[in-house]
Formats: C-alpha cells, sequence, structure tokens
C-alpha cells in the first residue's frame, strides 16, 4: 500500500512539472519578438486586415489562458495542429523526422558509454600519467559546448579533411550512420568527460573498499578483481547518471542537428522556435 501512495505521488508529481513547464514553455514562445502572422505575411504587404485574418484562421487574437487551453487539449488528444511552414500536420513531421534523431541520440549514447567507462576505468586502475592525461581531456571536454564542439569537428574532419560529410543525414542506412557519425562525437563529447569523471571516482573509492583488500589478500588475480569487485560496485554510481546523460542528449541535439543541418526533430524544433511555427 505504501509502494503504491509512493507511485502515485511521484506520478503526480512529474504531472504537474510537466503541466508547469509547459505553460512556461507556451508562455515564453507567445511573448517571444514577432508573430506567426508577420512570418506567413513576409514579402508581401502585411495589412491589417491580412494580419487580422490569419490571427482569426489560428485563433491568434484569443485570449491567452483560451490559446493555452486550447492547445493543451489538443495535446493530449494527441493534435499536434498543423505547421505554417510545411502546411501539413506535425504529427506526421514528427514522424518522418523521429528515426534520424533517435539513430543520433542511439550513436551518441552507444560513444558516451564506450568511451567514457573506458577512460574512468583506465585512469582509476593505472594512475599515474594515465590518470592525468584524462583527466586534462575530460576538463576540456566539460569545458566544450555541443555546439562549439560540432563547429570544430565539422571544420576538420568535414571541411578540412575531408573524411566526413559535413552536412544532411544521408540516404539509406550505412549513408546515414557516415553522416551523423561527426554530429554523435559532438553530441556525445561533454557526456563523455563527465562519466569518465564519475566512473574514474567511483572505482577509486572501490579499489579502497575492505572486499577488495580481501579479495585481494586471498591471490585473486587483478583482472579478476577490477571486473568482479571495483566495476560491479562502481557502476551502481555510474548508472545514477543515467538520467543527466538522457536528458543531456535530448536537449542537445537541437544545437548539434542545426549545426550539421541534420533532418531531425531537433532541427525542426529550432527551425519552428525560429519562424514562431507553433500555433
Amino acid at each position: 500500500m505504501n509502494l503504491l501512495r509512493f507511485a502515485v505521488r511521484r506520478v503526480a508529481e512529474m504531472a504537474a512539472t510537466l503541466l508547469i513547464a509547459s505553460f512556461v514553455v507556451f508562455g515564453a514562445m507567445y511573448l517571444a519578438p514577432g508573430s506567426p502572422a508577420s512570418f506567413l505575411l513576409s514579402g508581401r504587404s502585411a495589412s491589417p486586415e491580412a494580419v487580422a485574418a490569419i490571427n482569426a484562421q489560428y485563433h491568434l487574437d484569443a485570449p491567452f489562458a483560451v490559446r493555452y487551453l486550447r492547445w493543451l487539449g489538443d495535446m493530449v488528444q494527441g493534435d499536434f495542429g498543423r505547421s505554417f511552414t510545411y502546411r501539413t500536420d506535425v504529427s506526421g513531421l514528427l514522424a518522418d523526422r523521429l528515426p534520424t534523431t533517435l539513430l543520433l541520440i542511439a550513436m551518441a549514447l552507444t560513444v558516451v558509454v564506450a568511451a567514457g567507462l573506458f577512460l574512468g576505468r583506465i585512469a582509476a586502475v593505472r594512475g599515474g600519467a594515465t590518470d592525468a592525461a584524462v583527466l586534462i581531456s575530460t576538463t576540456i571536454a566539460v569545458g566544450t559546448p555541443s555546439f562549439v564542439a560540432a563547429v570544430l569537428l565539422q571544420g576538420l574532419f568535414a571541411v578540412k579533411l575531408g573524411w566526413f560529410p559535413s552536412s544532411g543525414s544521408g540516404d539509406g542506412l550505412l549513408d546515414t550512420l557516415w553522416h551523423l557519425t561527426l554530429p554523435a562525437v559532438a553530441l556525445a563529447l561533454y557526456l563523455i568527460g563527465m562519466l569518465a569523471r564519475v566512473t574514474r571516482s567511483a572505482m577509486l573509492e572501490a579499489l579502497d573498499s575492505e572486499h577488495v583488500t580481501v579479495a585481494r589478500s586471498r591471490g585473486v588475480p587483478e583482472r579478476h578483481v577490477i571486473r568482479r569487485h571495483v566495476m560491479r560496485n562502481a557502476l551502481g554510481t555510474v548508472l545514477t547518471t543515467g538520467g543527466l546523460i538522457v536528458s543531456t542528449l535530448l536537449v542537445c541535439t537541437i544545437l548539434v542537428e542545426t549545426a550539421f543541418s541534420v533532418g531531425g526533430i531537433g532541427q525542426l524544433l529550432e527551425l519552428a522556435t525560429s519562424t514562431k511555427d507553433f500555433p
């Protein structure tokens, strides 16, 4: 019963958080400079009558509270509205671009886990110069925003060396993977540094634990000590960063997709924000 009450309370807290966040974001969008009407009438004579007609068509002349409640009701029913820019349902646009974004996030997450755990492990186990090199490199990685990393990687490996495409998402699976390699690395760089540092700290703490000392005193090979005792105990701490890693990937996807012109949801959101395409 206590577990059920706890679950209900957590769900209610999450729902309240999402509701407040949606209200804040919705309000910020409409308080931003510009309007959908001015974008739709760009290049044409924006007479007061034309602006009023567009506002009436998309209910933009309604009070803010009415617009928000209408939008919230449509969202609950799965109606995401129609795009001003593409003249089509938003749900269709999301469905077309979602696979690209999911693949990019999956690639970045794979790089984060593989590189972060590896660097953290060798830093903790080897120590000395290796530890110092990992600390320096991860400090640089953590201090480099995803958008800056995207520009640097694009300029070096795509423009200067020509090893990777500079933009786009490719056609077909292999071509898409090739196009998304640099964006995935740019998206993963900050998180690699963070995960490596967390892994290193957790492993150093585990190395000083009593059960590791006992295992060594019994003659257990060092590689077994590291794998069975140190890594296993450190993973508990590492797994607590999972939520932060996923949320960071979701947010930074917008910046990276925009930098590489990847046809995903992140770029779609950036375009919708810049053109106020959110009826």
